[in-house]
């Protein structure tokens, strides 16, 4: 068990796949909004990749399986000062947007992307 528990303290959650009806419109959706640049192509599979390392795997399917309502992944930013001027950002440009929640130590919003997956961006 204390094996386990070394190991698995050197990870880090490095890559998420979803299934996208149109490849190049959420390549363009996560370039834009969130800094990805396309890393490269495996088969009909492409790979974003942040600055901070972290793959964004995104699949064509025609009609992807829909995740529960409360699914989500997350962006932490720097500072709630980033996280108002992200949600300004994507107001403007049309993203759907919920409003910014503002708590003692945590500032967060969520917003969906072109294939209706949710995803929060927080400061904490």
């Amino acid at each position: 068990m204390a094996r386990a528990r070394k190991t698995a303290e050197k990870m880090d959650l490095n890559h998420l796949q979803l299934h996208v009806r149109n490849l190049d419109h959420a390549q363009r959706f996560y370039e834009s909004c969130f800094g990805f640049r396309e890393h490269m192509r495996h088969a009909n599979i492409l790979f974003l990749r942040n600055t901070s390392g972290f793959e964004l795997a995104l699949r064509p399917e025609r009609k992807p399986s829909p995740f529960p309502e409360w699914f989500h992944f997350g962006f932490r930013l720097e500072s709630e000062r980033a996280v108002r001027e992200l949600h300004r950002r994507l107001s403007a440009e049309g993203v759907r947007v919920c409003d910014v929640e503002d708590y003692e130590n945590y500032v967060t919003f969520r917003c969906k992307d072109p294939d209706g997956y949710n995803i929060e961006i927080y400061w904490c």
